[in-house]
């Protein structure tokens, strides 16, 4: 009988399965391999799921590459059973977003999940743009999503839906069951998925209106995507939102950086009786812009308004919301006083769901793809929706047709001339020659320096090797992998390269050159400069090609990609250094995946 009862409360309450972190937190563990199955995560990537996708099938080979180099439509799908390639995708952009530096952490880990948050985890104002734009893919999108779901089943526009919620409600109310109804419905949700999109049909959020919870004109101007607040177009799932968090981060700057300079335009004098030296100065706000553009040219992005569709209606629709949220921030510092939060502690992160993934396609020996690349800039034209669900909320065919269409009026659209005047920004024709002056110089000026680079590195400069190669021929092709990655050491070109054929898997550099043609799998007569075993890396650090300062000029001023480098830590706490390194997230997220250590984020 007592068997039995502790078997019930065991499958019902959350019991972890290791308790060491409570009764033995100071004891140390070495987990060498995958197969040591040293957290929730090593052994769920493993275990042999019934429901397999491509990176999950078992094969003979050291490693399939699954399409590394393939374009998207070549990739195999899905790569993890029941996970559409798009959203596996999406969750490895973020992580490589998320993640800069990690170290083993030798010691029982909380919940049975590494990658925990270190303590004295290191601070750096890019990390904080990273977690603001995290807090708004995740936190702002899901609020926002929420608050247009009530909005429509406010608005009685869905007729059936809102009378069964209005049913239910006063039926739990006069019952004197409205925590238990409430109880039920959401573990409803949770434990049933089909349930939600039958409670709260998906719509896409740009289409909703705040005020009404009929549809609206998306605020880019055409309905290219459906999870984001703008409905930007976009080439892969998630980027939308993605540059929408980037354009959130630097429509802020650019608020505060104009009123820390005290911009006031409705004060300025008219038009006709400015001075000369108004024209003649840069506007420092536009400066701030150029700077943050000028970071996302260096890691390969194209910050343009042809290229990012969020750029235009993400700035106007942050500069229209800044009168309210004067008053908004003023009610939050007055209930912060009155109230505590409480946070919550122990759920698995999507950097946790993502390593686990990884760690997947390692431990069968098929490497998952990275996210494909955009060139191009994605086209205006509306996504496919689901007219039926559109007609639900009230909306005829012809006003769903009229909302979806491009037009590139409405991201231009403010909520008055005083938003217009506070929102523009321009150097006036003196101070756009002037900066194209100093963009000249700049540019022979970094050239210059470049070229003495090299000359240092010839004399033995250690610094300077390390900065050859960083910014890399438009020309060259930067893809590799899945096995050996283009990058140098001390200055010197190579291929960093993964072997898993032995007993004991190894990441080394080689300097042969016939490895271009021919790659490093099965090849024995291969003579590394080092090789260091991979259950033997105790730190991995992503590390710039330039300094922060460096790296804004040449994005300015070349409007040139940098390739960064990674630093690998071993037991011994030698480190090997690689730069030039095209694909260093890549890489990464091989050697953080591939070996049996519990890491620690810092």
């Amino acid at each position: 009988m007592a068997t039995s009862l502790q078997s019930g409360i065991a499958d019902i309450l959350p019991l972890p399965g290791n308790t060491d972190m409570v009764t033995d937190p100071e004891k140390m563990e070495s987990s060498p391999s995958l197969a040591d199955k040293s957290t929730a995560s090593h052994a769920l990537a493993t275990a042999d799921h019934e429901e397999k996708g491509a990176a999950q099938e078992d094969h003979e080979e050291e490693v399939v590459d699954l399409g590394w180099k393939a374009a998207k439509h070549d990739v195999p799908e899905p790569l993890v059973a029941r996970l559409p390639n798009d959203e596996l995708w999406v969750l490895v952009r973020r992580f490589n977003k998320q993640m800069y530096h990690v170290k083993e952490y030798p010691y029982p880990v909380p919940g049975n999940l590494d990658l925990q948050i270190a303590d004295d985890e290191e601070f750096s104002p890019d990390k904080l743009r990273s977690n603001i734009e995290r807090l708004y893919m995740t936190v702002a999108i899901g609020l926002l999503a929420f608050v247009k779901q009530i909005i429509r089943l406010r608005s009685w526009r869905e007729t059936r839906r809102t009378t069964w919620f209005c049913a239910g409600y006063f039926l739990a109310w006069l019952l004197d069951l409205l925590v238990p109804a409430f109880s039920i419905f959401l573990l409803t949700l949770i434990l049933y998925p089909p349930s939600r999109e039958i409670c709260f049909p998906p719509v896409p959020i740009a289409l909703v209106d705040t005020k009404s919870g009929g549809v609206q004109k998306p605020k880019a101007g055409v309905l290219g995507s459906h999870d984001s607040a703008t409905g930007a177009p976009e080439n892969h799932k998630g980027e939308a939102v993605e540059k929408e968090a980037s354009n959130f981060v630097n429509s802020i700057a650019a608020v505060a950086l104009s009123s820390a300079t005290g911009k006031h335009p409705q004060n300025d004098p008219p038009a006709e009786n400015q001075s000369p030296v108004q024209d003649t100065v840069p506007d420092p706000t536009s400066v701030a812009i150029s700077a943050a553009n000028a970071r996302e040219k260096v890691s390969g992005g194209s910050p343009t308004a042809q290229h990012d569709k969020t750029k235009v209606p993400m700035e106007t629709a942050m500069w229209t919301k800044m009168r309210p949220a004067m008053h908004g921030i003023a009610d939050v510092a007055d209930t912060w006083e009155r109230f505590a939060n409480t946070v919550l502690k122990g759920v698995p992160t999507n950097a946790q769901l993502t390593l686990t993934l990884l760690r997947i396609g390692e431990a069968n020996k098929s490497p998952l793809p990275p996210p494909p690349r955009s060139q191009e800039a994605p086209p205006d034209e509306p996504a496919h929706v689901d007219n039926e669900q559109l007609q639900a909320i009230g909306a005829s065919p012809e006003d769903i047709e009229q909302a979806i269409q491009p037009d590139p009026e409405v991201a231009h659209e403010t909520g008055g001339a005083d938003i217009d005047q506070s929102k523009e920004t321009g150097h006036g024709k003196r101070g756009s020659k002037i900066l194209g002056f100093f963009k000249g110089t700049t540019k022979a000026s970094v050239e210059t320096a470049l070229g003495a680079d090299k000359v240092r590195a010839k004399v033995g400069s250690q610094p300077a090797k390390n900065r050859l190669g960083a910014i890399p021929n438009p020309k060259d092709n930067p893809l590799s992998g899945p096995i050996d990655f283009k990058c140098r050491y001390k200055g010197k070109k190579g291929w960093a390269y993964i072997s898993t054929r032995a007993t004991i898997p190894c990441v080394s550099f080689t300097v042969d050159h016939s490895v271009e043609k021919i790659g490093t799998q099965d090849r024995e007569d291969l003579h590394p400069v080092w090789s260091v075993p991979v259950a033997d890396i105790k730190e991995l650090k992503k590390m710039g090609g330039f300094g922060w300062k460096a790296k804004l000029v040449v994005g300015w001023a070349l409007d040139r990609e940098i390739a960064d480098g990674l630093d690998i830590v071993d037991r011994k706490g030698q480190t090997w250094t690689l730069t030039a390194l095209p694909l260093r997230d890549e890489l990464f997220n091989r050697l953080v995946a591939i070996g049996g250590q519990k890491w620690e984020s810092w």
